[in-house]
Protein backbone atom coordinates (compact mmCIF):
# COMPACT_ATOMS: atom_id res chain seq x y z
CA UNK A 1 0.00 0.00 0.00
CA UNK A 2 1.69 3.53 -0.50
CA UNK A 3 2.07 5.94 1.76
CA UNK A 4 -0.32 8.92 2.30
CA UNK A 5 0.61 12.29 1.83
CA UNK A 6 2.67 13.85 4.36
CA UNK A 7 0.74 16.00 7.01
CA UNK A 8 2.64 19.22 5.81
CA UNK A 9 1.30 18.69 2.47
CA UNK A 10 -2.07 17.88 3.36
CA UNK A 11 -1.58 21.19 5.47
CA UNK A 12 -0.29 22.86 2.83
CA UNK A 13 -2.81 21.96 0.66
CA UNK A 14 -5.31 23.53 2.79
CA UNK A 15 -3.51 26.96 3.09
CA UNK A 16 -3.27 27.24 -0.94
CA UNK A 17 -7.49 26.42 -1.02
CA UNK A 18 -7.82 29.23 1.78
CA UNK A 19 -6.18 31.51 -0.28
CA UNK A 20 -8.15 30.26 -3.43
CA UNK A 21 -11.19 30.70 -1.78
CA UNK A 22 -10.22 33.88 -0.19
CA UNK A 23 -9.11 35.48 -4.01
CA UNK A 24 -12.68 34.49 -5.32
CA UNK A 25 -13.84 35.76 -2.02
CA UNK A 26 -15.63 32.60 -0.46
CA UNK A 27 -14.88 33.62 3.02
CA UNK A 28 -16.70 31.08 4.36
CA UNK A 29 -14.70 27.97 2.54
CA UNK A 30 -11.58 30.29 3.50
CA UNK A 31 -12.41 30.19 6.98
CA UNK A 32 -13.16 26.47 6.89
CA UNK A 33 -10.06 25.53 5.17
CA UNK A 34 -7.41 27.69 7.77
CA UNK A 35 -9.57 26.67 10.70
CA UNK A 36 -8.70 22.66 9.39
CA UNK A 37 -4.81 23.17 8.96
CA UNK A 38 -5.03 25.00 12.23
CA UNK A 39 -6.90 22.05 13.88
CA UNK A 40 -4.89 19.50 15.86
CA UNK A 41 -4.23 16.84 12.96
CA UNK A 42 -1.96 19.89 10.56
CA UNK A 43 -1.32 22.23 13.14
CA UNK A 44 1.93 20.56 14.21
CA UNK A 45 2.91 19.57 10.97
CA UNK A 46 3.12 23.87 9.99
CA UNK A 47 6.45 25.73 10.81
CA UNK A 48 6.30 28.53 13.32
CA UNK A 49 5.98 31.60 10.74
CA UNK A 50 3.46 29.75 8.50
CA UNK A 51 1.20 29.20 11.66
CA UNK A 52 1.28 32.52 12.20
CA UNK A 53 0.76 34.01 9.06
CA UNK A 54 -2.49 31.85 8.82
CA UNK A 55 -3.89 32.54 12.11
CA UNK A 56 -3.51 36.37 11.54
CA UNK A 57 -5.21 35.99 7.98
CA UNK A 58 -8.13 33.75 9.52
CA UNK A 59 -8.20 36.23 12.41
CA UNK A 60 -8.38 39.34 10.13
CA UNK A 61 -11.63 37.17 8.32
CA UNK A 62 -13.26 37.05 11.76
CA UNK A 63 -12.50 40.74 12.61
CA UNK A 64 -13.53 41.90 9.39
CA UNK A 65 -17.05 40.75 10.13
CA UNK A 66 -17.40 41.18 13.85
CA UNK A 67 -17.80 37.41 14.18
CA UNK A 68 -16.16 34.86 16.55
CA UNK A 69 -14.29 37.41 18.07
CA UNK A 70 -13.06 35.13 20.92
CA UNK A 71 -11.70 33.03 18.51
CA UNK A 72 -10.12 35.88 16.58
CA UNK A 73 -8.26 36.80 19.67
CA UNK A 74 -6.99 33.56 20.37
CA UNK A 75 -5.58 33.44 16.97
CA UNK A 76 -3.94 36.54 17.28
CA UNK A 77 -2.33 35.75 20.86
CA UNK A 78 -1.13 32.34 19.71
CA UNK A 79 0.04 34.54 16.47
CA UNK A 80 1.71 37.02 18.46
CA UNK A 81 3.28 34.18 20.81
CA UNK A 82 4.93 32.64 17.72
CA UNK A 83 6.24 35.32 16.41
CA UNK A 84 8.05 37.58 19.14
CA UNK A 85 11.03 34.68 19.49
CA UNK A 86 11.17 34.54 15.66
CA UNK A 87 14.23 36.73 13.96
CA UNK A 88 13.30 35.75 10.73
CA UNK A 89 9.54 37.07 11.14
CA UNK A 90 9.17 39.97 8.85
CA UNK A 91 8.56 43.46 11.05
CA UNK A 92 5.45 43.87 9.32
CA UNK A 93 4.01 40.48 10.30
CA UNK A 94 4.95 41.30 13.91
CA UNK A 95 3.02 44.96 13.75
CA UNK A 96 0.27 43.52 12.42
CA UNK A 97 -0.57 41.13 15.17
CA UNK A 98 -0.09 43.91 17.54
CA UNK A 99 -2.32 45.83 15.83
CA UNK A 100 -5.28 43.35 14.95
CA UNK A 101 -5.00 41.63 18.36
CA UNK A 102 -5.45 45.79 20.03
CA UNK A 103 -8.16 45.73 17.64
CA UNK A 104 -9.84 42.75 19.15
CA UNK A 105 -9.74 44.01 22.06
CA UNK A 106 -11.52 47.21 21.34
CA UNK A 107 -14.32 45.45 19.73
CA UNK A 108 -14.30 43.14 22.98
CA UNK A 109 -14.29 46.29 25.38
CA UNK A 110 -11.11 44.73 27.04
CA UNK A 111 -9.40 48.56 26.96
CA UNK A 112 -6.64 47.71 29.66
CA UNK A 113 -4.84 44.91 27.50
CA UNK A 114 -5.82 47.39 24.49
CA UNK A 115 -3.84 49.59 25.51
CA UNK A 116 -0.84 47.16 26.90
CA UNK A 117 -0.46 45.86 23.57
CA UNK A 118 -0.49 49.07 21.79
CA UNK A 119 2.21 50.26 23.97
CA UNK A 120 3.89 47.11 23.11
CA UNK A 121 3.69 47.59 19.41
CA UNK A 122 4.70 51.62 19.49
CA UNK A 123 8.03 49.78 21.05
CA UNK A 124 8.67 46.96 18.50
CA UNK A 125 8.04 49.74 16.19
CA UNK A 126 10.60 52.26 17.70
CA UNK A 127 12.98 48.85 17.48
CA UNK A 128 12.52 48.27 14.33
CA UNK A 129 13.02 51.56 13.07
CA UNK A 130 16.08 52.32 14.97
CA UNK A 131 17.61 49.53 13.53
CA UNK A 132 16.75 50.26 9.69
CA UNK A 133 14.85 47.05 9.59
CA UNK A 134 11.53 49.17 8.42
CA UNK A 135 11.77 52.10 6.00
CA UNK A 136 10.88 55.38 6.59
CA UNK A 137 7.27 55.69 5.17
CA UNK A 138 6.03 52.58 6.35
CA UNK A 139 7.10 53.45 10.23
CA UNK A 140 5.44 56.60 10.23
CA UNK A 141 1.99 55.03 8.63
CA UNK A 142 2.78 52.06 11.60
CA UNK A 143 2.83 55.47 13.74
CA UNK A 144 -0.07 56.87 12.65
CA UNK A 145 -1.92 53.50 12.95
CA UNK A 146 -0.83 52.88 16.33
CA UNK A 147 -0.95 56.29 17.70
CA UNK A 148 -4.89 56.80 16.59
CA UNK A 149 -5.90 53.24 18.56
CA UNK A 150 -4.22 54.49 21.67
CA UNK A 151 -5.89 57.49 21.54
CA UNK A 152 -9.65 55.61 21.10
CA UNK A 153 -8.75 53.25 24.33
CA UNK A 154 -7.38 56.48 25.95
CA UNK A 155 -10.75 58.67 25.27
CA UNK A 156 -12.85 55.42 26.44
CA UNK A 157 -11.06 55.44 29.98
CA UNK A 158 -12.16 58.73 30.04
CA UNK A 159 -7.73 60.24 29.81
CA UNK A 160 -8.70 62.78 27.49
CA UNK A 161 -5.53 64.61 28.02
CA UNK A 162 -3.29 61.54 27.21
CA UNK A 163 -6.01 60.78 24.12
CA UNK A 164 -4.81 64.30 22.87
CA UNK A 165 -1.95 63.33 23.06
CA UNK A 166 -1.22 60.62 21.46
CA UNK A 167 -3.50 62.14 18.67
CA UNK A 168 -0.37 64.91 18.01
CA UNK A 169 2.16 62.03 18.00
CA UNK A 170 -0.13 60.91 15.17
CA UNK A 171 -0.98 63.85 13.14
CA UNK A 172 2.88 64.80 13.83
CA UNK A 173 3.78 61.59 11.40
CA UNK A 174 0.70 61.90 9.07
CA UNK A 175 2.46 65.74 8.30
CA UNK A 176 5.81 64.22 7.76
CA UNK A 177 4.78 61.53 5.21
CA UNK A 178 3.01 63.95 3.56
CA UNK A 179 -0.68 62.25 3.76
CA UNK A 180 -3.60 64.69 3.51
CA UNK A 181 -6.04 62.16 4.13
CA UNK A 182 -4.28 60.98 7.50
CA UNK A 183 -3.82 64.77 8.64
CA UNK A 184 -7.53 65.35 8.43
CA UNK A 185 -7.99 62.28 9.81
CA UNK A 186 -6.25 63.29 13.08
CA UNK A 187 -7.42 66.49 12.97
CA UNK A 188 -11.37 65.53 12.99
CA UNK A 189 -10.44 62.92 15.70
CA UNK A 190 -9.05 65.88 17.87
CA UNK A 191 -12.27 67.65 17.61
CA UNK A 192 -14.54 64.64 18.19
CA UNK A 193 -12.22 64.48 21.69
CA UNK A 194 -12.73 67.90 22.52
CA UNK A 195 -16.48 67.81 21.53
CA UNK A 196 -16.69 65.06 24.07
CA UNK A 197 -14.91 66.77 27.23
CA UNK A 198 -15.38 70.37 25.80
CA UNK A 199 -13.59 71.78 29.14
CA UNK A 200 -11.91 74.75 26.71
CA UNK A 201 -13.67 76.81 24.60
CA UNK A 202 -10.68 78.09 22.50
CA UNK A 203 -9.78 74.38 22.08
CA UNK A 204 -12.63 73.46 20.93
CA UNK A 205 -12.69 76.12 18.33
CA UNK A 206 -9.15 75.87 17.23
CA UNK A 207 -9.97 72.58 16.16
CA UNK A 208 -12.85 73.45 14.76
CA UNK A 209 -10.98 75.57 12.37
CA UNK A 210 -8.20 73.66 12.05
CA UNK A 211 -10.33 70.59 10.69
CA UNK A 212 -12.30 72.99 8.56
CA UNK A 213 -9.22 74.57 7.08
CA UNK A 214 -7.84 70.74 5.97
CA UNK A 215 -10.80 69.60 4.33
CA UNK A 216 -11.04 73.31 1.94
CA UNK A 217 -7.46 72.78 1.09
CA UNK A 218 -8.19 69.22 -0.10
CA UNK A 219 -8.64 68.78 -4.24
CA UNK A 220 -12.28 68.93 -5.54
CA UNK A 221 -11.83 65.11 -6.50
CA UNK A 222 -10.23 63.80 -2.98
CA UNK A 223 -13.49 65.60 -1.38
CA UNK A 224 -15.50 63.57 -3.58
CA UNK A 225 -13.85 60.34 -3.43
CA UNK A 226 -13.19 60.50 0.69
CA UNK A 227 -16.77 60.17 1.53
CA UNK A 228 -15.91 58.67 5.12
CA UNK A 229 -13.80 61.44 6.41
CA UNK A 230 -16.53 64.01 4.72
CA UNK A 231 -19.16 62.74 6.50
CA UNK A 232 -16.53 62.55 9.98
CA UNK A 233 -16.33 66.33 9.35
CA UNK A 234 -19.07 67.56 8.26
CA UNK A 235 -21.05 65.39 11.27
CA UNK A 236 -18.72 66.90 14.37
CA UNK A 237 -19.02 70.12 12.85
CA UNK A 238 -22.80 70.47 12.95
CA UNK A 239 -22.42 69.05 16.37
CA UNK A 240 -20.21 71.88 17.34
CA UNK A 241 -22.85 74.40 15.48
CA UNK A 242 -25.76 72.16 17.35
CA UNK A 243 -24.00 72.77 20.71
CA UNK A 244 -23.69 76.40 20.29
CA UNK A 245 -26.87 76.95 18.81
CA UNK A 246 -25.77 78.67 15.50
CA UNK A 247 -28.85 76.84 13.88
CA UNK A 248 -28.09 78.64 10.21
CA UNK A 249 -24.83 77.31 9.57
CA UNK A 250 -25.93 73.75 11.36
CA UNK A 251 -28.29 74.10 8.72
CA UNK A 252 -25.66 74.76 5.83
CA UNK A 253 -23.88 71.51 7.12
CA UNK A 254 -26.79 69.26 7.04
CA UNK A 255 -28.00 70.09 3.58
CA UNK A 256 -24.47 68.93 2.42
CA UNK A 257 -24.60 65.80 4.58
CA UNK A 258 -28.39 64.81 3.71
CA UNK A 259 -27.59 65.06 0.36
CA UNK A 260 -24.51 63.28 0.30
CA UNK A 261 -26.19 60.30 2.33
CA UNK A 262 -28.99 60.20 -0.41
CA UNK A 263 -26.37 59.52 -3.02
CA UNK A 264 -24.10 57.21 -0.77
CA UNK A 265 -27.22 55.28 -0.01
CA UNK A 266 -27.75 54.77 -4.28
CA UNK A 267 -23.99 54.34 -4.35
CA UNK A 268 -24.22 51.36 -1.48
CA UNK A 269 -27.23 49.72 -3.09
CA UNK A 270 -25.40 49.57 -6.29
CA UNK A 271 -22.09 47.83 -5.24
CA UNK A 272 -24.17 45.12 -3.32
CA UNK A 273 -25.84 44.55 -6.36
CA UNK A 274 -23.26 44.09 -8.62
CA UNK A 275 -21.26 42.57 -5.59
CA UNK A 276 -23.97 40.28 -6.15
CA UNK A 277 -23.69 39.44 -9.63
CA UNK A 278 -20.03 39.16 -9.32
CA UNK A 279 -20.09 35.91 -6.85
CA UNK A 280 -21.79 33.50 -8.92
CA UNK A 281 -19.58 34.34 -11.88
CA UNK A 282 -16.20 33.91 -9.91
CA UNK A 283 -17.32 30.55 -8.56
CA UNK A 284 -18.06 29.63 -12.01
CA UNK A 285 -14.55 30.39 -12.82
CA UNK A 286 -12.92 28.89 -10.55
CA UNK A 287 -14.93 25.18 -11.79
CA UNK A 288 -12.93 22.79 -13.90
CA UNK A 289 -14.34 21.71 -16.92
CA UNK A 290 -15.37 24.87 -18.13
CA UNK A 291 -15.53 24.85 -22.62
CA UNK A 292 -13.46 27.52 -23.52
CA UNK A 293 -16.16 29.42 -24.70
CA UNK A 294 -18.08 29.41 -21.18
CA UNK A 295 -14.71 30.47 -19.63
CA UNK A 296 -14.58 33.54 -22.21
CA UNK A 297 -17.90 34.84 -21.79
CA UNK A 298 -17.94 34.42 -17.52
CA UNK A 299 -14.30 36.57 -18.01
CA UNK A 300 -15.64 38.99 -20.08
CA UNK A 301 -18.34 39.50 -17.72
CA UNK A 302 -15.92 39.71 -14.57
CA UNK A 303 -14.02 42.49 -16.00
CA UNK A 304 -17.33 44.29 -16.77
CA UNK A 305 -18.70 44.36 -13.34
CA UNK A 306 -15.42 44.99 -12.07
CA UNK A 307 -14.87 47.70 -14.04
CA UNK A 308 -18.15 49.30 -12.84
CA UNK A 309 -17.40 48.07 -9.03
CA UNK A 310 -14.07 50.09 -9.57
CA UNK A 311 -15.76 53.33 -11.15
CA UNK A 312 -18.38 53.35 -8.16
CA UNK A 313 -15.68 52.43 -5.33
CA UNK A 314 -13.57 56.00 -6.35
CA UNK A 315 -9.94 56.13 -4.84
CA UNK A 316 -11.22 53.11 -2.62
CA UNK A 317 -9.72 49.90 -3.66
CA UNK A 318 -11.79 47.24 -5.04
CA UNK A 319 -11.67 44.80 -2.13
CA UNK A 320 -11.68 47.64 0.87
CA UNK A 321 -15.45 47.99 -1.00
CA UNK A 322 -16.48 44.74 -1.31
CA UNK A 323 -15.30 43.79 2.22
CA UNK A 324 -16.20 46.02 4.37
CA UNK A 325 -19.69 46.37 3.51
CA UNK A 326 -21.47 48.87 6.30
CA UNK A 327 -17.97 50.60 6.95
CA UNK A 328 -17.13 54.10 5.74
CA UNK A 329 -13.32 53.74 5.79
CA UNK A 330 -11.74 57.27 7.73
CA UNK A 331 -8.21 56.15 6.63
CA UNK A 332 -5.89 53.76 4.56
CA UNK A 333 -3.67 50.65 5.68
CA UNK A 334 -2.28 49.72 7.94
CA UNK A 335 -5.11 51.71 10.05
CA UNK A 336 -7.25 49.04 11.82
CA UNK A 337 -10.74 50.13 13.10
CA UNK A 338 -10.72 53.52 11.58
CA UNK A 339 -14.35 53.36 10.07
CA UNK A 340 -17.73 54.86 10.56
CA UNK A 341 -20.82 52.34 10.62
CA UNK A 342 -22.51 53.23 7.37
CA UNK A 343 -25.99 52.76 8.78
CA UNK A 344 -25.11 55.15 11.82
CA UNK A 345 -24.14 57.37 9.80
CA UNK A 346 -27.40 57.98 7.86
CA UNK A 347 -29.32 57.34 11.28
CA UNK A 348 -27.39 60.50 12.39
CA UNK A 349 -27.94 62.48 9.30
CA UNK A 350 -31.63 62.14 9.97
CA UNK A 351 -31.56 62.83 13.43
CA UNK A 352 -29.58 66.27 12.63
CA UNK A 353 -32.34 67.21 9.71
CA UNK A 354 -34.77 66.68 12.90
CA UNK A 355 -32.39 68.49 15.07
CA UNK A 356 -32.52 71.65 13.19
CA UNK A 357 -35.93 71.55 11.65
CA UNK A 358 -37.64 71.54 14.95
CA UNK A 359 -36.45 74.80 16.10
CA UNK A 360 -38.44 76.03 13.00
CA UNK A 361 -41.54 74.41 13.40
CA UNK A 362 -41.18 72.19 10.37
CA UNK A 363 -42.87 69.54 12.27
CA UNK A 364 -43.97 67.49 9.07
CA UNK A 365 -40.29 67.38 8.35
CA UNK A 366 -39.43 65.82 11.41
CA UNK A 367 -42.51 63.29 11.80
CA UNK A 368 -40.23 61.95 8.52
CA UNK A 369 -37.22 61.70 9.50
CA UNK A 370 -37.67 60.34 12.97
CA UNK A 371 -39.88 57.77 11.14
CA UNK A 372 -37.59 57.12 8.90
CA UNK A 373 -34.21 57.37 11.40
CA UNK A 374 -36.53 54.68 13.80
CA UNK A 375 -36.95 52.07 10.95
CA UNK A 376 -33.17 52.37 9.98
CA UNK A 377 -32.27 51.57 14.05
CA UNK A 378 -34.83 48.77 14.17
CA UNK A 379 -33.60 46.82 11.27
CA UNK A 380 -29.94 47.17 12.66
CA UNK A 381 -31.30 46.27 15.72
CA UNK A 382 -32.80 42.94 14.52
CA UNK A 383 -29.51 42.05 12.78
CA UNK A 384 -28.19 41.93 15.90
CA UNK A 385 -31.13 39.78 17.59
CA UNK A 386 -32.58 42.19 19.13
CA UNK A 387 -36.07 42.03 19.34
CA UNK A 388 -39.30 41.99 21.25
CA UNK A 389 -38.49 40.29 24.21
CA UNK A 390 -34.28 40.46 24.10
CA UNK A 391 -32.84 42.34 27.35
CA UNK A 392 -29.58 42.81 28.23
CA UNK A 393 -28.61 40.11 29.71
CA UNK A 394 -29.34 38.00 26.45
CA UNK A 395 -26.67 40.14 24.26
CA UNK A 396 -23.03 38.58 23.61
CA UNK A 397 -20.34 40.76 24.55
CA UNK A 398 -19.25 41.26 20.85
CA UNK A 399 -22.16 43.35 19.96
CA UNK A 400 -22.89 45.10 23.19
CA UNK A 401 -20.97 48.46 21.53
CA UNK A 402 -22.39 47.98 17.98
CA UNK A 403 -25.76 47.35 19.92
CA UNK A 404 -24.93 50.75 22.39
CA UNK A 405 -24.80 52.36 19.42
CA UNK A 406 -28.42 51.84 17.98
CA UNK A 407 -30.17 52.02 21.41
CA UNK A 408 -28.89 55.24 22.56
CA UNK A 409 -29.30 56.77 19.03
CA UNK A 410 -33.15 54.98 19.13
CA UNK A 411 -33.84 57.16 22.27
CA UNK A 412 -32.52 60.44 20.82
CA UNK A 413 -34.97 59.55 18.36
CA UNK A 414 -38.03 58.91 21.10
CA UNK A 415 -36.66 62.25 22.48
CA UNK A 416 -36.88 64.03 19.60
CA UNK A 417 -39.92 62.60 18.99
CA UNK A 418 -41.57 63.14 22.68
CA UNK A 419 -40.60 66.89 22.08
CA UNK A 420 -42.31 67.50 18.79
CA UNK A 421 -45.54 66.01 20.42
CA UNK A 422 -45.47 67.99 23.30
CA UNK A 423 -44.51 71.12 21.06
CA UNK A 424 -47.55 70.12 18.94
CA UNK A 425 -49.79 69.74 22.46
CA UNK A 426 -50.20 66.00 20.87
CA UNK A 427 -49.72 64.44 24.72
CA UNK A 428 -50.76 61.58 23.84
CA UNK A 429 -48.30 60.35 21.20
CA UNK A 430 -45.89 62.05 23.74
CA UNK A 431 -47.05 59.75 25.90
CA UNK A 432 -46.77 56.54 23.50
CA UNK A 433 -42.94 57.95 23.22
CA UNK A 434 -42.30 58.62 26.92
CA UNK A 435 -43.31 54.67 27.53
CA UNK A 436 -41.47 53.64 24.79
CA UNK A 437 -38.10 55.18 26.16
CA UNK A 438 -38.86 53.62 29.49
CA UNK A 439 -39.17 50.34 27.98
CA UNK A 440 -36.68 50.43 26.54
CA UNK A 441 -34.45 51.80 29.45
CA UNK A 442 -35.92 48.72 31.40
CA UNK A 443 -34.70 46.36 28.76
CA UNK A 444 -31.21 47.58 28.45
CA UNK A 445 -30.39 49.39 32.27
CA UNK A 446 -26.43 49.43 31.60
CA UNK A 447 -26.25 50.21 28.09
CA UNK A 448 -29.10 53.20 28.55
CA UNK A 449 -27.66 54.54 32.09
CA UNK A 450 -27.07 57.49 30.18
CA UNK A 451 -30.16 58.38 29.28
CA UNK A 452 -31.90 58.10 32.79
CA UNK A 453 -31.38 61.82 33.10
CA UNK A 454 -32.93 62.47 29.53
CA UNK A 455 -36.49 60.77 30.68
CA UNK A 456 -36.62 62.28 33.63
CA UNK A 457 -36.58 65.81 32.09
CA UNK A 458 -39.06 64.58 29.30
CA UNK A 459 -41.06 63.54 32.14
CA UNK A 460 -41.16 66.54 34.09
CA UNK A 461 -41.98 68.42 30.39
CA UNK A 462 -44.97 66.34 29.94
CA UNK A 463 -46.16 67.15 33.58
CA UNK A 464 -45.75 70.77 32.93
CA UNK A 465 -47.39 70.73 29.83
CA UNK A 466 -50.88 69.16 31.35
CA UNK A 467 -50.13 71.87 34.38
CA UNK A 468 -49.12 69.60 36.75
CA UNK A 469 -46.55 71.47 37.81
CA UNK A 470 -45.54 69.87 41.29
CA UNK A 471 -44.92 66.78 40.22
CA UNK A 472 -42.98 68.57 36.87
CA UNK A 473 -40.60 70.00 39.20
CA UNK A 474 -40.18 66.97 41.17
CA UNK A 475 -39.18 65.36 38.17
CA UNK A 476 -36.87 68.06 37.07
CA UNK A 477 -35.02 67.58 40.44
CA UNK A 478 -34.83 63.98 39.86
CA UNK A 479 -32.98 64.69 36.63
CA UNK A 480 -30.52 66.97 38.59
CA UNK A 481 -29.66 64.28 40.65
CA UNK A 482 -28.74 61.44 37.81
CA UNK A 483 -26.02 63.77 36.26
CA UNK A 484 -23.06 64.70 36.50
CA UNK A 485 -23.02 67.71 34.04
CA UNK A 486 -22.79 71.13 35.41
CA UNK A 487 -24.12 72.57 32.27
CA UNK A 488 -27.49 69.88 32.57
CA UNK A 489 -27.83 70.60 36.74
CA UNK A 490 -28.31 74.07 35.61
CA UNK A 491 -30.86 73.05 33.02
CA UNK A 492 -32.94 71.07 35.50
CA UNK A 493 -32.71 73.43 38.09
CA UNK A 494 -34.24 76.28 35.55
CA UNK A 495 -36.85 73.66 34.37
CA UNK A 496 -37.84 73.56 37.93
CA UNK A 497 -37.89 76.88 38.68
CA UNK A 498 -40.07 77.51 35.56
CA UNK A 499 -42.86 75.04 37.38
CA UNK A 500 -42.51 76.67 40.65
CA UNK A 501 -43.14 79.76 38.87
CA UNK A 502 -46.07 78.58 37.10
CA UNK A 503 -47.62 77.72 40.45
CA UNK A 504 -47.75 81.46 41.40
CA UNK A 505 -47.90 81.47 44.87
CA UNK A 506 -45.29 83.28 47.21
CA UNK A 507 -43.55 80.06 48.29
CA UNK A 508 -42.65 78.57 44.92
CA UNK A 509 -41.11 81.59 44.08
CA UNK A 510 -39.07 81.64 46.43
CA UNK A 511 -38.12 78.09 45.64
CA UNK A 512 -37.53 79.10 42.16
CA UNK A 513 -35.61 81.91 43.30
CA UNK A 514 -33.40 79.46 45.15
CA UNK A 515 -32.43 77.35 41.99
CA UNK A 516 -32.05 79.92 39.26
CA UNK A 517 -29.76 82.60 41.53
CA UNK A 518 -26.82 80.35 41.95
CA UNK A 519 -26.85 79.24 38.24
CA UNK A 520 -27.23 82.93 37.01
CA UNK A 521 -24.15 84.75 39.60
CA UNK A 522 -21.98 81.24 38.15
CA UNK A 523 -23.35 81.06 34.05
CA UNK A 524 -20.78 82.45 32.59
CA UNK A 525 -18.37 79.25 33.62
CA UNK A 526 -21.00 77.19 31.30
CA UNK A 527 -20.70 76.22 27.63
CA UNK A 528 -23.22 76.77 25.77
CA UNK A 529 -25.45 79.72 24.61
CA UNK A 530 -28.59 77.51 25.60
CA UNK A 531 -27.98 77.42 28.65
CA UNK A 532 -27.26 80.91 29.13
CA UNK A 533 -30.15 82.05 27.10
CA UNK A 534 -32.81 79.82 29.71
CA UNK A 535 -31.27 81.48 33.02
CA UNK A 536 -30.91 84.43 31.95
CA UNK A 537 -34.62 84.33 30.86
CA UNK A 538 -36.35 82.63 33.95
CA UNK A 539 -34.01 85.17 35.86
CA UNK A 540 -36.12 87.62 33.97
CA UNK A 541 -39.16 86.02 34.86
CA UNK A 542 -38.47 86.11 38.48
CA UNK A 543 -37.34 89.86 38.49
CA UNK A 544 -41.14 90.53 37.32
CA UNK A 545 -42.20 88.63 39.78
CA UNK A 546 -40.37 90.83 42.39
CA UNK A 547 -41.70 93.88 40.91
CA UNK A 548 -38.78 94.86 39.27
CA UNK A 549 -39.48 95.74 35.11
CA UNK A 550 -36.42 97.82 34.75
CA UNK A 551 -33.83 94.93 35.68
CA UNK A 552 -36.34 92.32 34.37
CA UNK A 553 -36.27 93.70 30.66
Amino acid sequence: MAAGPPMSSAADGLLAMAEEAERRRDFGTASRCLETALGPMHAASLLPLAEARARLRLAGMLLSRTRGLAAAKAHLERALLLLSPLPSAPPRLKLLAHSLLANAYALLGAVPPQKHVLRRGLGLLASVSASGLLPRGPALLWTCNFQAQLSSALAVDGDAASALSALSAGASAAAELGSPQLELFFAATVLHVHLLCWEDNSAVEASVTRASQLWDALPADQKEHWTGLFFYTELLQTFYLLRTCDYKAASQHVERLDTAAKNEMQRGQRIKELATELSPVERALAQSGLKERERSALAHKQRQLKYHLRTLCGNDKLNDALDYGDKLLLAPPPMHGEWLPRTAVFVLVDLMVVMVSRPKGIFKECGKRIHSGLQLIHGELSKLGIVDGVTEANLEHSTIWTAGLYLMLLLQFLENKVAVELTRSEFVEAQEALAQMKNWLTRFPTILQGCENTIEMLRGQYAHSVGCFDEAAFHFLEAERLTESRSMQSMCQVYAAVSYICKGDAESTSQALELVGPAYRTMDSFVGVREKTCIIFVYGLLLMRQHNPQEAR
